[in-house]
């Protein structure tokens, strides 16, 4: 279920708190999206559990695809008049979406990775430029993400960067799956 709520208008950028544990959740997951994948052979990375799934090479390529789309996103809302916070969802559902696999969504068709996905160095280098891009605004910026809300999902501005990397964090979890299946190529 999820929950509305509703603070006054806000006069600050992030609190110290809110920067620190959105920026250790993305050290978190680019931490482990490098560990999932760090010295997979070819054939390991190519591997499919079912020929409509997707295989890790494909999931680290949607991760890159994605990445400018939910920066776009966050420029956006950036750029609208500031207003009373209204998410419908709190921080903590924002988290849960990271870790319940058990709800599964397709990806709209503009967010699918390319037929022939990049190779898995290319895609890293890529996702470690988007990556940074995001982890270095957040770092810096006196942005008041709270009052400022992301059409798209309809949270604010800092749960759609915390979105970000709990979608990643969702993809990581598919990639340990695709890895936990008992025909996955050995090494």
């Amino acid at each position: 279920m999820l929950v509305m709520w509703t603070t006054g208008l806000a006069t600050e950028s992030l609190t110290e708190r809110e920067r620190q544990h959105l920026l250790a959740h993305m050290d978190m997951t680019e931490g482990w999206l490098l560990d999932e994948v760090r010295g997979l052979t070819d054939a390991q990375v190519q591997f499919r559990r079912e020929p409509e799934t997707w295989n890790i090479a494909q999931i680290v390529d949607h991760i890159v695809v994605v990445a400018p789309i939910y920066w776009q996103n966050l420029q956006a809302a950036l750029k609208e008049p500031r207003g009373e916070r209204t998410s419908w969802m709190t921080d903590a559902e924002v988290l849960w979406y990271g870790i319940d696999r058990t709800w599964r969504e397709k990806a709209i068709s503009g967010e699918l990775p390319a037929p022939q996905p990049r190779d898995l160095a290319s895609s890293l280098k890529a996702y470690r430029m988007h990556h940074d891009r995001l982890r270095n605004y957040i770092k810096t910026t006196s942005d008041d993400l709270r009052n400022r809300i992301v059409a798209r999902q309809g949270c604010d501005a800092y749960q759609w960067a915390l979105l970000i990397s709990t979608h990643e964090q969702r993809h990581i979890l598919q990639i340990r799956e695709v890895k936990s299946d008992p025909r996955f190529p050995g090494k």
